[in-house]
């Protein structure tokens, strides 16, 4: 299949998944020109804040190809991919991102993440939402077991 016909089933995806009830976002996942999954938003539906179309769409492909890494695959995304979105593409390392929308077409629908990238440039003690540390010295040992497992999947 060619690029714009993924991007052509994200934006469908997108507007189905309006009419029945979700929000208007598609994504498609590729793999040697073959669409591997699909995800769209289901925030609403599913009362799950992380239910956006391409963290599904990851979901679906990672279950399809049961792995966690998609390198190799390239996902179609009708808009721009929010932070979450991005950091989960990034995790999942997909090697490229096509998008329709852009994030300034989104805000003017109503869907502004601009107010996130504004807080993770600033300090955290200036940010709406108030992080402290808690038992570092404890927490570390997470890391430690880790680190001494010596049959762990690297990620």
């Amino acid at each position: 299949m060619e690029k714009k016909l993924f991007m052509q089933k994200a934006i469908e995806l997108a507007i189905e998944n309006v009419h029945n009830g979700g929000g208007p976002f598609g994504a498609v996942i590729t793999r040697n020109n073959e669409i591997i999954a699909t995800g769209v938003n289901r925030v609403t539906a599913q009362h799950d804040p992380t239910a956006h179309a391409e963290v599904c769409a990851i979901r679906n492909a990672c279950e399809e190809l049961n792995t966690f890494d998609l390198s190799g695959c390239e996902i179609y995304t009708s808009c721009e991919p929010c932070p979450m979105c991005l950091g989960a593409i990034y995790w999942a390392h997909l090697d490229k991102i096509y998008y329709g929308c852009n994030k300034h077409d989104a805000a003017k629908a109503g869907f502004d993440d601009s107010f996130i990238y504004k807080e993770l440039d600033l300090p955290q003690n200036e940010r709406s939402k108030m992080m402290e540390e808690l038992l570092p010295e404890e927490a570390t040992r997470t890391f430690q077991a880790w680190q001494e497992q010596a049959d762990k999947t690297p990620y």
